[in-house]
């Protein structure tokens, strides 16, 4: 007959308690932290893409004014154009104050908030970077449309839709 040692009467917790009460400590710490859900991160990213939408929105409008005011000729073509990108900056939250207080900020910063080009001389020139400008906001729009909740999601889908059909216009015009 073989001899056994005698069973030992361990001394501590046991591994799959102590590794219980490890992951039940660190997913209380993770409750506890502040703003670090999904909820929050979803909310935060929307509060962000929004803002920058109306950004973009204030800041086409200032490409818009700047070629209406180096070609007022084009008033009767751009107008309902440049209508339709306020509604854009006021549907995502903008103010008509918001470009002003851009351009305060820029200059205490000592530059200016985003570059909007001198119209160019050339009536073509400054329709087509008008349709560039538009293009590249509708494509950014398009992008972050996967970021963002469904309601948020549905407006920048249609203004990026808009701004697509106002890149087509203006580079139709420019032909």
């Amino acid at each position: 007959m073989s001899y056994s040692p005698p069973p030992r009467a361990r001394s501590g917790p046991r591994r799959r308690t102590l590794l219980a009460s490890l992951a039940g400590a660190a997913a209380l710490l993770t409750g506890c932290s502040a703003g670090t859900g999904p909820a929050e991160r979803a909310a935060s990213a929307a509060t962000r893409a929004r803002a920058r939408a109306a950004r973009d929105s204030a800041d086409l409008l200032a490409r818009y004014d700047a070629v209406l005011d180096a070609h007022p000729a084009l008033a009767d073509r751009l107008s309902p154009l440049r209508a339709a990108v306020a509604a854009h900056r006021d549907a995502f939250g903008g103010t008509p104050d918001d470009r002003a207080d851009q351009t305060q900020k820029g200059a205490k910063a000592g530059k200016s908030p985003s570059p909007v080009p001198t119209a160019s001389a050339d009536r073509k020139e400054a329709l087509t970077s008008l349709a560039s400008a538009e293009r590249t906001v509708a494509d950014r729009r398009a992008a972050a449309l996967l970021e963002v909740p469904g309601e948020l999601a549905r407006l920048m889908a249609s203004v990026s839709a808009a701004g697509s059909a106002h890149a087509y216009l203006l580079t139709e015009a420019a032909k």
